[in-house]
């Protein structure tokens, strides 16, 4: 059983193969959290708990005289604000009266077969029926609300998830002011919080830091899970490696506002939390209305960081993405952005594609600049009519020439967007997230739709559709190109205003599942400036998301290094661009570009016609390649061998098939040196009594694995080298 109970102790412990989870209703019926780690015999972990009389931290009313019972050190599974519990809380809630202070005790629990889902909201989903869910309801001592709380548990993926409600059952309105989906409470250790930072083209650096006395924290406030914080983050023994040690992931499957904390208390104890950020929060619930808090996902590993990331890699790339594209080979792209931005007409894209066709692409994107009036990205926005002045041609026909050299058609959005400059904003400027009486900021030269509004979101369905249907389109890249401000919605009243920021998240959902409903064949893309979305939200809509407007190879390296901490490399969206390149001016092979790119969904973006007759030979040569190895490289374990921001000479990463049947070994030569020392990459993933053939030489996969292979002398710098390692059959 994945969920067991002890009615005597009303000890819950919920196992996966690999790990534990365990909580207790107390004689008081506070759920205390017990234990999250590896899984043990089954026993009432609470014995670890210690019970003193501490100065300054309050007891609760019915613990009488015991002095040593306080919330204020005691382990909590979902810690409130006003309980006596000095530290970060789960949730705060404002009562009618105008108070705050909130108590929650145990009320019961339901056990049920399969994986819950959430209205509205993206989670991770088993078909098979090997999951289990367990609802605890906690109930307010004022008799206001209900909090049920919701675990799945996904034992053979060593995954267990966790969602809140809150029911109001009251006769009031009460305002939910802050509320996080999971709190960790750890009662000894020294961690370190693993952290993913950037900027725009700069996305998810890898940062680990110690937890110290007070609170660190990583979250976001920009309406978007954004560019400078990702919401997936980690814990882990201080001396915990790339294969050793205590690991506890946490991520939010969300894509708006986030906040990710870790505090050291005074007693040492550490309390992990996640969930929505509270400063552009405050949710109005009324009687009888719930209110669902969005999914966190938790994992453990005791092997370190490596096994910890391939955990969240096989959920979301089998249990998080949907569609016929979880499994279905995605076809090499070009896209023509990078190529000719805004400076294209119809016969230009048309040569485009028919050239890409030549070298064995399978879909030719068209991105900006196609509709309304748009030359520049200043007008435009919100017009989704084909402009067939500057095309030449009709949506329909340019889809058909490009469908007649054998490939796919996709195109570019940019829904939530809208320009002053254009006819819907002159039309509805109501439609536009903007304060009455203050100057909006812009970003862009735009504004945003106010998503929050379901006869905006209907609006720009409806003219999506009617581009859709035009013309054969296989593909969508769904863009984001700024954070959201001024937050006033004309369809809220001033009561409602704080609900903003999560109702826009809400309705970027509908809208999305509707297209999905719709088009169950359309290929997704997400993006926002590249990598300002890339959250596993979003994939649960969007199988792969622009890594980032970067596309320079070697930043690239740093780039897909920290994404792949929590995501698998079916869903970075990466592609080969020309050179010098268009952010760094950086020089690299043409090989290393597409050897990054590899380690991604894959494509092109340049404009093939300006390519020299070997170019394209190579680009041939590249894209049977990948297509040969796609399986190992999509659906098999990735292993981080280097970091690229502290290695000096060379940098290395490795997928290895599941069973260790073959590798792909992966280098760039990020320095080279005349008279250079012999380097060695040890590989991963390898059966350890397995022989496996490297360029003509048999080794045994003990010693690849111990010893290491001795990589090839590199003649240029940023060279790169991908080696192909299989295994003799018996």
């Amino acid at each position: 059983m994945a969920i067991l109970f002890d009615s005597t102790s009303r000890l819950f412990t919920l196992r996966t193969d690999h790990s534990m989870y365990q909580m207790k209703a107390d004689r008081y019926g506070v759920l205390l959290h017990t234990w999250f780690g590896i899984r043990s015999s089954v026993f009432d972990y609470s014995y670890r708990i210690a019970y003193a009389d501490r100065g300054f931290s309050g007891n609760p009313y019915d613990a009488g005289e015991d002095r040593t019972y306080s919330l204020d050190a005691l382990p909590q599974e979902f810690p409130v604000y006003g309980s006596g519990d000095y530290r970060s809380t789960a949730l705060k809630v404002r009562y009618p009266d105008g108070t705050f202070s909130c108590d929650l005790r145990y009320l019961k629990h339901e056990i049920r077969k399969g994986k819950y889902s959430l209205p509205g909201l993206p989670a991770l989903y088993e078909t098979s029926g090997n999951a289990d869910t367990l609802i605890i309801t906690l109930e307010d001592t004022r008799r206001m609300f209900y909090v049920h709380l919701y675990y799945g548990v996904l034992e053979d993926l060593d995954i267990i998830t966790r969602a809140v409600c809150v029911e109001n059952h009251s006769n009031a309105d009460i305002y939910i002011e802050n509320i996080q989906s999971v709190c960790v409470d750890y009662l000894h250790g020294d961690y370190d919080l693993h952290t993913f930072y950037g900027r725009h083209v700069k996305e998810r650096n890898y940062q680990r830091t110690p937890v110290v006395h007070g609170i660190q924290s990583a979250g976001s406030t920009r309406g978007t899970s954004s560019h400078q914080y990702n919401p997936f983050l980690i814990l882990s023994d201080r001396n915990a490696s790339e294969d050793t040690g205590n690991c506890y992931g946490f991520s939010f499957v969300y894509s708006g506002d986030f906040i990710g904390s870790a505090e050291l208390d005074q007693y040492d104890q550490t309390r992990f939390l996640l969930g929505i950020h509270p400063d552009n929060f405050c949710y109005c619930v009324k009687p009888g209305e719930c209110f669902y808090a969005p999914e966190a996902v938790m994992a453990y590993s005791a092997d370190g960081l490596g096994s910890l990331s391939r955990i969240f890699h096989r959920a979301y790339r089998d249990h998080l993405c949907r569609g016929k594209w979880t499994t279905t080979r995605r076809p090499v792209l070009l896209n023509a952005w990078e190529g000719v931005y805004f400076d294209f007409n119809g016969d230009k894209l048309i040569q485009m594609a028919k050239d890409a066709a030549a070298l064995g692409v399978e879909l030719f994107v068209m991105d900006d600049g196609w509709f309304g009036k748009r030359d520049l990205d200043v007008s435009g926005l919100g017009d989704w009519t084909v402009n067939e002045e500057k095309l030449g041609c009709s949506l329909k026909e340019l889809s058909d020439q490009i469908h007649s050299f054998g490939i796919k058609f996709g195109i570019w959005f940019e829904p939530e967007g809208i320009n002053e400059d254009s006819n819907l904003y002159r039309s509805h400027p109501e439609w536009a997230l903007q304060i009455p009486g203050k100057k909006p900021t812009r970003s862009r030269q735009q504004l945003l739709l106010d998503f929050s509004r379901e006869d905006v979101r209907d609006y720009i369905f409806t003219h999506i559709c009617q581009v859709l249907d035009s013309a054969r389109i296989e593909y969508l890249k769904w863009d984001l190109n700024r954070s959201l401000t001024d937050l006033y919605s004309a369809a809220l009243p001033a009561t409602r205003q704080g609900e903003i920021m999560h109702r826009y998240v809400l309705g970027l959902y509908d809208m999305l599942e509707k297209l999905i409903q719709r088009y169950p064949d359309l290929l997704i893309e997400g993006c926002s400036g590249g990598g300002g979305r890339f959250d596993a939200g979003m994939l649960y809509y969007t199988p792969q998301i622009w890594c980032s407007d970067d596309t320079d190879a070697i930043e690239r390296l740093s780039i897909q290094y920290g994404t792949s901490f929590g995501y698998p490399v079916s869903t970075m969206g990466s592609h080969v661009s020309h050179c010098p390149n268009e952010q760094t001016r950086r020089i690299a092979p043409l090989n290393t570009r597409a050897t990054a790119a590899m380690s991604g969904t894959f494509g092109y973006e340049l404009d093939v016609n300006k390519m020299s007759a070997d170019e394209k030979d190579i680009v041939k040569t590249q894209i049977e390649e990948f297509k040969k190895y796609y399986d190992l490289i999509q659906y098999g374990d990735y292993y981080r061998l280097t970091n690229p921001d502290t290695v000096e000479a060379y940098h290395g990463w490795e997928f290895a098939a599941a069973d260790g049947s073959e590798a792909l070994l992966c280098i760039v030569a990020l320095q080279i040196h005349p008279n250079g020392p012999g380097r060695w990459m040890c590989l991963k993933g390898l059966r350890e009594d397995g022989i496996y053939v490297v360029d003509g030489r048999e080794y045994p996969g003990g010693v690849l694995m111990n010893s290491g292979l001795l990589l090839p002398d590199a003649a240029e710098e940023y060279q790169s080298f991908r080696i192909h390692i299989t295994m003799k059959s018996n």
